[in-house]
């Protein structure tokens, strides 16, 4: 019997006990190697794949962004080993049209061009959103966790809206804008605010709730099409997943392995919760909007906001009682000790931003921050 024949309680009840797929969705920037500026060759780059890589490839919305998708997964190093495979061949099909390859969220120097790819939808959104369109390019990282029935995802995205600030935290990949430090961990996260369709998903009751909201939204003007519901947490508008879109993209597949871990010990752990019947905590937009706010600014080198006590804690004290809360699910899958593994590298060594700062702040330079982020965005 599948989970859409179920009743909700009954589809996060078998769901819970399972250990659902992951795929991951990666976006890179192409970047000149001398002066580091964004450079628009994505066409080529994805010319340059090979064939099955290249189905892999996505067009972006900005000229010098390259989105490689990793196959449905249903352990970490299976999914570890195909984003490797994407990152090497992206880097190598960037180097063939004399670009860097490099896994950062913002547009680290500048982008003389800011032409959108030539598609009637990316057109479209240029024109609706007029300026914002035309931000320089921002890389973000896409977890996908399997979740087959509707109902479920939604409530999946109800209790994740209180952990996703950690994630985004752990995550934060994007200090440098300009050529200079912005003073954020995650400038992406900052800049994306512009957009009126990103941001914390609302609390929503059921799967037609959400479908009235975003009816709701494309009747105002907000956004062009159920298409544009860009929250941190969504059902997928193209898979039978819940799409967790917080993340910068990571400095490294490694980085990028241990969020996909975490993320899909937590879905299956809010689905164990809406099983049990206890509900999501109802977290005021306003508190919500702040929590993330300070995930983007500080990483996790200070504060973040704890959001069941509604109180500022050390950031390192909420990631583990983050992975206190999923360490049932993250045994029942088999990842604890590659999440393990990986957190006590972050502590040790610091988000992407702390890593980039730590390098300028030896002199290196812009680019000498992003020479070490090239060679890492191909690293284990």
């Amino acid at each position: 019997m599948s989970l859409t024949e179920l009743s909700p309680a009954e589809a996060a009840e078998t769901f819970s006990r399972s250990t659902p797929t992951v795929g991951v969705e990666e976006e890179f920037l192409l970047l000149d190697p001398v002066s580091w500026l964004n450079v628009p060759r994505s066409d080529a780059a994805r010319t340059a794949l090979p064939p099955a890589l290249r189905e892999r490839s996505r067009a972006e919305f900005r000229r010098s962004m390259v989105e490689m998708v990793s196959p449905v997964c249903t352990d970490l190093p299976q999914l570890r080993r195909h984003l490797l495979e994407n990152r090497y061949a992206a880097a190598d099909a960037a180097a063939t049209v004399g670009a860097r390859l490099v896994a950062v969220a913002a547009t680290p120097v500048g982008e003389p061009d800011l032409r959108v790819v030539d598609t009637p939808r990316y057109q479209a959104i240029a024109r609706h959103y007029g300026p914002i369109a035309h931000d320089p390019a921002l890389c973000g990282c896409h977890v996908h966790v399997g979740v087959p029935d509707r109902e479920l995802a939604i409530q999946v995205c109800n209790g994740l809206r209180p952990w996703l600030p950690v994630v985004q935290a752990l995550t934060a990949n994007s200090p440098f804008h300009g050529g200079v430090d912005t003073g954020h961990a995650s400038w992406r996260s900052i800049a994306l605010e512009r957009w009126p369709s990103l941001g914390p998903s609302p609390y929503l009751e059921s799967a037609q709730d959400y479908e009235r909201t975003v009816d709701e939204l494309i009747a105002t003007g907000v956004m062009l099409d159920a298409s544009l519901v860009l929250w941190w947490a969504r059902p997928s508008s193209r898979y039978p997943t819940v799409e967790v879109r917080v993340s910068d993209v990571c400095p490294t597949a490694d980085d990028t392995v241990v969020v996909a871990g975490l993320v899909r010990a937590l879905v299956a752990t809010v689905a164990a919760d809406v099983a049990a019947g206890r509900p999501a905590p109802r977290i005021p937009g306003h508190l919500l909007r702040a929590a993330h706010w300070n995930a983007a600014h500080t990483g996790l080198d200070s504060t973040l906001t704890d959001l069941h006590r509604r109180t500022a804690r050390p950031a390192w004290e909420l990631v583990d009682e983050l992975t206190a809360t999923v360490g049932d699910a993250l045994d029942r899958h088999g990842d604890r000790a590659i999440v393990t593994t990986g957190l006590t590298r972050l502590r040790a060594h610091g988000t992407g931003a702390t890593r980039q700062r730590d390098t300028h702040a030896q002199g290196a330079g812009v680019s000498g921050v992003l020479t070490d982020l090239a060679a890492a965005t191909t690293s284990g």
